[in-house]
């Protein structure tokens, strides 16, 4: 053996022991998946995670009985539902996650395709849906007890297919839906006035309505980015005028209903800089002309690209990436880490009754941080097929709830390609593996946080037993979403980093950080709020920023 080479391995193993000794999910991850519930008597077309650690789910109320009959004999008479004009089963549930309970809530009218958001109160304000409901506003509020309430000629507009928003004021807007070429906004305060957006009208292919949902995304400068189709616009809705228009996407697919993909904000980081940036990512669809070909029996290969975006750039471009399958009607979630999970759908068709085919049983995990070509994981697969109406959200334990599933007209469980799925699973990703516990941070003080403000410095102390690398530690927070049609509504994470570690004896650590300078970055309401080490997050911490 020469001296040289010697010399070489000698340089090598000095230059490896000098690295710090941390373990950053990096290699192939699985997860793992638990069955919680055979039947929760609903299809979870819907989804929404309050402050109490409970989701509430609803279906549609126009297809007939559901598996869950409402309490003490309570019935809904609704002469205009042909199917059932009087109906005494559930077609919204209550799911505690805490204790994997259920029990069925009363929706008085047809939520079908509708939309909403967690106000800054913490109430769930829900627009929207089909039929008697296309004008309702329904309000849920966090309480063991409580049920819908409803509010009449809420809406200006009919609204089916649209998407909502929180502001940095508070209000939510409600953008589009069906040939709703417009906005408007709840609570009202000016007259109820709609506003005019052409961009939905002239993103409304001849035929194919592939602008419903549109993707909706507060940017850090207050504006909106608004996706619908193949292309986006940035809306300062306080004047109604487009102050930005972006590139197309290149290829000229449809992105959204019924070419549906996803697409997320992705985490807003270094918030202390001067200018932050903001990216958006979206992925999967349909080809141009799928849902007109699945109508007549052919179904086309969905999509297997990403589009990712810097939306803050002076000049943005488009840069496109290749999933490891092609995916049409799936969610994206944004993990407590900063990470993506891409999970359910199909492989070829579109959004639509019976439209999908090929059920895309692996999830995938987007690393944004890594170099193109290095960033999509594929995990473990379920076994159950998650098709047209499912729904995910994320759970403040850091697993990832998901239900739903139902491509018929009526709950359907025998003798078609895909039965309706009235089961609820979790999805835990590997950061939740008990190999990670020593890294796990453990929120020991405070337990939760009321009436945070923007641009204060706080602390939040955490029990992690591994050896602790303080420039690998970071606290996070997640606003939870409403969940529908593969777009989760009002989801964001925000990097805070951290100010300081110190160690305080006994595994502890104070860990100090900043919270948002602004609205336009964080708007008032309920977050969860995480501390992550090495990738692996706490449990989350209930914390109301106002």
């Amino acid at each position: 053996m020469s001296p040289t080479f010697i010399f070489s391995i000698l340089v090598f193993q000095l230059l490896f022991a000098s690295q710090p000794c941390h373990r950053i999910l990096t290699s192939a991850a699985d997860g793992r998946w638990q069955l919680l519930q055979k039947s929760i008597g609903v299809s979870a077309m819907h989804m929404q995670l309050l402050r109490n650690d409970r989701v509430v789910m609803f279906d549609r109320t126009d297809f007939g009985k559901s598996n869950l009959s409402l309490p003490n004999g309570k019935c809904l008479s609704n002469p205009t539902n042909t199917a059932l004009p009087v109906d005494c089963t559930a077609h919204s549930v209550e799911y505690n996650v805490l204790t994997n309970e259920f029990r069925a809530l009363t929706v008085q009218t047809d939520v079908w395709c509708s939309s909403g958001a967690i106000m800054p109160d913490g109430n769930l304000v829900q627009t929207g849906g089909f039929n008697n409901g296309t004008r309702r506003v329904r309000v849920f509020s966090p309480c063991s007890t409580c049920d819908w309430q409803e509010i009449p000629n809420g809406l200006a507009a009919k609204r089916w297919y649209a998407t909502n928003h929180i502001l940095p004021d508070g209000r939510q807007i409600i953008v589009g839906g069906r040939r709703q070429f417009n906005y408007e906004f709840i609570p009202k305060t000016v007259a109820a006035n709609t506003f005019n957006l052409p961009f939905l009208s002239e993103t409304n292919d001849r035929g194919v309505e592939n602008n419903l949902y549109p993707f909706v995304f507060l940017n850090v400068d207050g504006n909106l980015f608004i996706f619908a189709n193949n292309r986006a616009i940035l809306l300062d809705y306080v004047n109604n005028k487009v102050v930005k228009t972006y590139p197309t996407i290149p290829g000229g697919d449809p992105r959204s209903y019924p070419s549906t993909g996803s697409a997320v904000l992705l985490p807003l980081k270094n918030l202390k800089a001067p200018a932050i940036q903001a990216e958006v990512l979206v992925c999967g669809g349909a080809p141009k002309g799928s849902y007109l070909q699945a109508l007549k029996g052919n179904f086309i290969g969905a999509l297997n690209t990403c589009a990712r975006m810097t939306i803050t750039d002076p000049n943005p471009q488009w840069v496109m990436e290749t999933m490891p399958m092609a995916r049409v009607m799936s969610d994206m979630i944004l993990l407590p880490n900063g990470k993506v999970l891409i999970i359910n759908g199909a492989g070829s068709g579109s959004a639509g009754w019976e439209l999908g085919r090929d059920p895309v049983l692996s999830p995938v995990m987007y690393l944004p941080d890594h170099e193109i070509g290095s960033r999509f994981e594929t995990q473990t697969p379920t076994t159950i097929p998650r098709m047209y109406h499912s729904a995910v959200v994320l759970l403040r334990d850091g697993r990832v709830l998901v239900g739903g599933s139902n491509p018929h007209a009526f709950y359907n469980f025998t003798g078609v390609l895909f039965p309706t799925e009235l089961s609820l699973e979790a999805f835990s990703p590997v950061y939740m593996d008990a190999e990670f516990n020593d890294l796990r941070p453990t929120i020991v003080a405070p337990k939760s946080m009321s009436g945070i403000q923007i641009r204060k410095k706080l602390s939040v102390q955490v029990v992690i037993t591994g050896k602790v690398d303080p420039n690998l530690v970071s606290v996070t927070m997640v606003a939870p979403s409403f969940t529908t049609h593969s777009f989760s509504m009002n989801q964001r994470v925000l990097d805070l980093g951290n100010n300081n570690v110190t160690a305080l004896g006994n595994s502890t650590y104070n860990i100090e950080y900043t919270t948002p300078r602004s609205y336009n970055l964080a708007p008032a309401g309920f977050y969860l709020l995480f501390v992550v080490h090495q990738d692996i997050p706490s449990q989350g911490i209930w914390v109301k920023l106002r």
